[in-house]
C-alpha cells in the first residue's frame, strides 16, 4: 500500500512525530509493517510493542498532547509553512540515499529549493575575518553558478555562507537543529527571516523543540546528504564541521576544503581533511571542476571584490590598495600577526605604522582579530 502524502494525512503524520521516543527508524518499520499513519494510530499496542516496544506503543495508543498537536497544525496554516515526508513526490531523493532518511521534515520558506543541486559550505562559529570573507565569497560564486547553499545558520562560517547564497541566483537552504517555531541562535533572527522568505529552513524537530546539544550533531547528516559535496572553510580539530564532513564521506558525497596558515588552530580541521583524501581548493571553479558541473551555468560576480580569490582593485592615487610595495603588507604577511611583531619586521617610526594600520583596517584590506592581532583580508 503507498504512503498517504502528507497533505492527505497531516495530522496523523504528525501525531506520530509528537509521539516522545519514537524515532525515525521506529516510524519507518511501523509504516513498512502496517501501511499508514492512520493504520498505526489504529492498531492496538500489543501489536505494536514487538517493534517498538512497550512504552512506545502505549504512548501511541494514547495518542500526542492535543495542545502540541493543535499547535502544529495552527502553524501548518501559516505562509510558506509545510510538511514534507517520505511519502510526498517532492522528498529528496538525495535523503533517500543516506542511512538514516527524516521520515518528516518541517519546512518554513520556497520548498523548491529541495529540487535543486546543492553544495554544503560549513566551519567554525568562531570563524577569522578571512574565513567569513572566503565563506560569503565562495558561497556567492557557487549559488551564481546554480548551486544551492546549504548550511547550519550557526554563528560565524555558516551565517556568511547563507548570506553569499542568498545573494547568488539558487539561494540558500538552513538545516536547523530546533523545532522552527524557535531561531537558534537569536542573533540570526534577521538572517533566518531573509531565509523564509528567499531561501528555506528545515528541521526534523517538532516544533517546541529547544537547542539541545544533541541535535546538533545529528542534523549534520542532513546538511551532507541534500548535498552534493560539502565545502569545509574553517574548523578547528574537534568541530561539528568535521562531523559533517565524515558523514558526507559515508554518503558518497565530494569533500572539499579551504587550506590556511599552518599557525592558526581554524586551519588545523581543514588540513586534516586534507591529509585525508579531502580536495584542496582555493577557487570556487576548483569546486565546479570536481563535480563536473555545466559551465553554461556559470556566472562570475559582478563585484569582483566579492569573489575568492579576487585581487582588492584601487585608485593607483588613494593610497589603499594591496600594493606589493607597501611594507607594511608585505611585512604582514598572510598569518595573524601582532603589532609588537610588526613593528619588529618593519623599519618605521610607530606613529607612521599605526595609521597606516589604521587606513588598511577602515577600508577593509585588514581586520583586527582577537589579541590585538591583526590579518590581511585580501
Amino acid at each position: 500500500m503507498p504512503l498517504p502524502p502528507s497533505g492527505a494525512e497531516p495530522a496523523a503524520w504528525l501525531s506520530l512525530d509528537l509521539i516522545s521516543g519514537l524515532g525515525g527508524e521506529k516510524l519507518r518499520s511501523l509504516l513498512i509493517q502496517f501501511g499508514t499513519p492512520s493504520a498505526v494510530l489504529a492498531t492496538p499496542a500489543s501489536r505494536l510493542s514487538p517493534i517498538v516496544g512497550a512504552k512506545v506503543a502505549d504512548a501511541i495508543a494514547a495518542g500526542p498532547d492535543p495542545k502540541k498537536l493543535a499547535a502544529a497544525l495552527k502553524w501548518l496554516e501559516g505562509e510558506n509553512n509545510h510538511l514534507l515526508t517520505l511519502a510526498d513526490h517532492d522528498y529528496p531523493p538525495a535523503l533517500l540515499e543516506i542511512s538514516d532518511p527524516p521520515p518528516i521534515l518541517y519546512l518554513k520558506g520556497q520548498r523548491a529549493l529541495l529540487t535543486r543541486a546543492g553544495i554544503a559550505v560549513v566551519g567554525s562559529r568562531n570563524a577569522t575575518p578571512v574565513g567569513l570573507q572566503n565563506a560569503e565569497g565562495f558561497s556567492l560564486a557557487l549559488s551564481l553558478a546554480g548551486l544551492t547553499i546549504i548550511s547550519g545558520m550557526a554563528l560565524g562560517i555558516d551565517a556568511s555562507a547563507h548570506r553569499g547564497g542568498l545573494d547568488g541566483g539558487a539561494s540558500s537552504i538552513a538545516v536547523v537543529g530546533t523545532g522552527l517555531d524557535l531561531v537558534y541562535p537569536a542573533r540570526n533572527k534577521a538572517l533566518a527571516k531573509e531565509l523564509a522568505e528567499k531561501g528555506l529552513i528545515i528541521s526534523e524537530f517538532s516544533l517546541g523543540t529547544p537547542a539541545l546539544a544533541n541535535n546538533f550533531p545529528r542534523r549534520n547528516r542532513i546538511i551532507s546528504g541534500l548535498s552534493r559535496g560539502v565545502l569545509v572553510v574553517e574548523a578547528a580539530l574537534a568541530s561539528g564541521s568535521l562531523i559533517t564532513a565524515r558523514q558526507a564521506g559515508e554518503q558518497g558525497r565530494e569533500v572539499f576544503a579551504i587550506p590556511g596558515t599552518i599557525h592558526s588552530p581554524f586551519s588545523k580541521g581543514c588540513h586534516q581533511l586534507i591529509k585525508q583524501g579531502a580536495k584542496l581548493v582555493d577557487e570556487a571553479n576548483d569546486i565546479l571542476v570536481e563535480l563536473q558541473w555545466q559551465q553554461s551555468n556559470w556566472a562570475p560576480p559582478s563585484d569582483a571584490n566579492s569573489s575568492p580569490g579576487a585581487a582588492l582593485e584601487a585608485d593607483p592615487d588613494d593610497g589603499v590598495g594591496t600594493d606589493v610595495n607597501d611594507p607594511i603588507l608585505t611585512a604582514m604577511g598572510y598569518d595573524a600577526v601582532s603589532i609588537d611583531a610588526l613593528m619588529e619586521r618593519v623599519a618605521l617610526p610607530a606613529e607612521q605604522v599605526m595609521a597606516r594600520m589604521s587606513e588598511l583596517e577602515i577600508n577593509g584590506i585588514i581586520a583586527s582579530l582577537p589579541g590585538g592581532r591583526y590579518q590581511r583580508l585580501s
